[in-house]
C-alpha cells in the first residue's frame, strides 16, 4: 500500500502530515453534519406542512360561513336597509367588545317587521322562551391581543376595515386576514401608536 494511503488511514485526523480531510472518516465530522442536516430538514418540513395545513386559523380568513341558529342576513339589514352597524352592536360605542345584539333589541323591530317570515318566527321562539340565541362566533382575537372596538369607533375606523364587506354578506364569514402586519400597516397609515403595549397588554 502506498505511504499516502497508509497515512490517511492512520488514527483520528491522520494523513500526510496530519492534513487529511476530517470527512475521510465515516464516523467523523461529515457523518455528524449529515445527521444534523437530516434532523433540520425533517423539522423544517414538519413546520412547513403544519403551517400550510392549519393556515394559522386564528388570524386567517374563514372563507366558509358557518351555519347559524337563525339565517340572519347582514346584506338585508346593513346593505339593503342601510341600518348602521352601531344600531345593533351598540356596545361598540362604549366598550372594547362590540358584543352580539340581544333578542330584545331584535324584537324591537321584528314584533311588527317581517313577523310572518320563518327566520323571524325562530327569533320569536327564543324571545318567548327568554333564551339568548346561540350564535356561532365568527370574529375574535387571541388572548394576547387587546383589541378595543370603542377606540376604533372613536377614531372613525369603518367596520369594513376589519370585518370586510359585511353589507354584501347574507352569511357572515371572515373576509379579512387580521394579521399583525395588517394592523400595523393601518396604524402607520393613520399615524396611530405602534407601541407594543397599545395592542398587547
Amino acid at each position: 500500500m502506498p505511504q499516502n494511503e497508509i497515512d490517511i488511514c492512520e488514527g483520528e485526523g491522520g494523513g500526510v502530515h496530519g492534513s487529511a480531510s476530517p470527512f475521510s472518516h465515516p464516523d467523523g465530522h461529515k457523518a455528524r453534519f449529515l445527521a444534523a442536516l437530516k434532523r433540520f430538514v425533517i423539522v423544517f418540513l414538519t413546520l412547513v406542512i403544519f403551517i400550510t395545513t392549519t393556515g394559522f386559523a386564528v388570524f386567517h380568513s374563514q372563507k366558509e360561513a358557518p351555519a347559524q341558529p337563525i339565517d340572519f342576513s347582514h346584506k338585508v339589514h346593513t346593505g339593503d336597509h342601510q341600518i348602521s352597524c352601531l344600531y345593533c352592536h351598540t356596545n361598540a360605542r362604549r366598550s372594547p367588545v362590540a358584543g352580539i345584539p340581544s333578542v330584545q333589541l331584535c324584537m324591537g323591530c321584528h314584533k311588527i317587521t317581517a313577523a310572518d317570515r320563518p327566520e323571524v318566527r325562530k327569533l320569536k321562539e327564543f324571545w318567548d322562551r327568554q333564551e339568548p340565541i346561540p350564535w356561532v362566533k365568527i370574529f375574535g382575537q387571541p388572548d394576547f391581543v387587546a383589541f378595543s372596538h370603542v377606540a376604533h369607533v372613536r377614531a372613525d375606523v369603518a367596520c369594513e376595515n376589519c370585518h370586510g364587506p359585511i353589507q354584501t354578506m347574507d352569511r357572515v364569514h371572515r373576509a379579512v386576514d387580521m394579521t399583525m402586519d395588517r394592523c400595523l400597516s393601518c396604524h402607520r397609515d393613520r399615524q396611530a401608536s405602534i407601541d407594543c403595549v397599545t395592542c398587547h397588554k
